[in-house]
């Protein structure tokens, strides 16, 4: 049975029509949140980078703002700059206007100031608004879809009921013909090596073991022994004990499908099946770089609960711990933890999810997109200049 959705002209699917206001600095931030709070029917992008940036740390953040934009649930992008900054506003309205997406671009000094700029971003976001409604919906399928998998707040419960539910889901839309991108490289330390067996070749199996021992590096240079200092204190409260049973627990997301290959952070996938975005654990960091890869849709894992959303995708949060649904029933979109009380099977929940995706894909709101959590963060490569 299809689904209705937004067929864009790169031939992608959308499952939501959204307008996005899209600050490229720090500085035109303000300029930006104004013009959202002013027009309903846009979401925002907001962040604190855009300037003082060098080499692969500015071509990652342009990559990142430029695929939220390009992400298939974007109708269209007002561009939002201030006018003396490295990422310029006009530099990226080109990118994206060049990947097919309608694109107007709005800069704060050539505008004369906040009060003029908002005027004008108004009135562009609302010319945006009419034109994106106008949008026709097409029929799509679970094909058509790009599903990220996020886990965070974890406990004892995360890899025994939630994370092999979402494996469930995670293999169903695979059996579709769908692609799903794992991320979070620093919760694959300690099983990275059961990972790496599920390679596609030698080869992919080499990036995703390099990408393990990149992120430890990392660390290391910081002064800081990751296989020391992980789980969180959070995690340790919820019942985990070391950094390898966090990942064991993490990994099951995934469910069985083979790894096709290891994308950078923010880097759309080549082809269809699962794949493995290099991205930090940092949650709100690592669901943006998969949403700029082209995720329409998260799947968010929580044990001890996370309000956490994202402007451009429905995230659906699910938590295997009883009690945490019970407190942040608001928050979250599925209990798996009757799963832990010996109400159902993994099978059932991750039936469940599936048949939940199905329908956040035809439209139905997740809790994070009905409270408006609109979260959004881009990881750093290099220090400030």
């Amino acid at each position: 049975m299809d689904i209705w959705g937004y067929r864009r002209p790169d031939g992608r699917a959308g499952i939501r029509n959204h307008v996005l206001i899209l600050s490229t600095i720090v500085c035109a931030n303000e300029v930006a949140d104004r013009i959202f709070r002013s027009v309903e029917g846009v979401v925002p992008v907001v962040h604190p980078h855009g300037c003082g940036q060098l080499g692969v740390d500015f071509e990652q953040t342009k990559r990142t703002l430029v695929g939220v934009a390009l992400n298939p649930n974007v109708a269209s992008v007002l561009v939002v700059g201030l006018g003396c900054e490295k990422m310029e506003a006009k530099m990226v309205a080109g990118e994206i206007a060049a990947g097919g997406k309608r694109v107007e671009t709005l800069v704060i000094q050539e505008a004369g100031g906040t009060s003029k700029a908002v005027r004008q971003g108004i009135d562009l976001a609302e010319k945006l608004v009419r034109q994106a409604r106008a949008v026709p919906l097409a029929p799509i399928s679970m094909e058509d879809l790009v599903l990220g998998l996020e886990c965070g707040g974890s406990d004892t419960t995360s890899g025994l009921a939630g994370n092999p539910a979402v494996g469930v889901a995670s293999d169903m839309l695979l059996a579709d013909g769908g692609t799903v991108i794992l991320s979070e490289t620093a919760e694959i330390i300690g099983a990275e090596h059961l990972l790496a067996r599920r390679a596609v070749s030698g080869e992919v199996a080499q990036e995703l073991l390099a990408i393990v021992r990149s992120a430890e590096g990392d660390a290391v240079r910081m002064g800081v022994d990751l296989r020391g200092t992980q789980p969180s204190p959070g995690n340790i409260a919820g019942g985990l004990t070391t950094i390898e049973e966090k990942s064991l627990g993490c990994l099951r997301k995934a469910g069985t499908g083979q790894v096709q290959g290891i994308l950078k952070y923010a880097q759309a996938p080549p082809g269809k099946g699962l794949y493995v975005m290099d991205t930090p654990g940092q949650d709100v960091e690592s669901v943006t770089g998969m949403v700029a890869g082209g995720c329409q849709l998260v799947l968010f894992t929580t044990g001890r609960g996370t309000p956490v959303g994202c402007p451009i995708a429905p995230v659906i949060k699910i938590t295997g711990n009883p009690r945490t649904f019970e407190t942040m029933e608001e928050n979250m979109d599925i209990n798996a933890g009757t799963i832990i009380r010996g109400e159902e099977t993994i099978d059932q929940v991750g039936k469940r999810i599936y048949d939940l995706m199905r329908a956040v894909a035809g439209g139905q709101l997740t809790k994070a997109e009905v409270l408006k959590h609109y979260e959004f963060a881009i990881t750093r490569i290099g220090p400030s200049i």
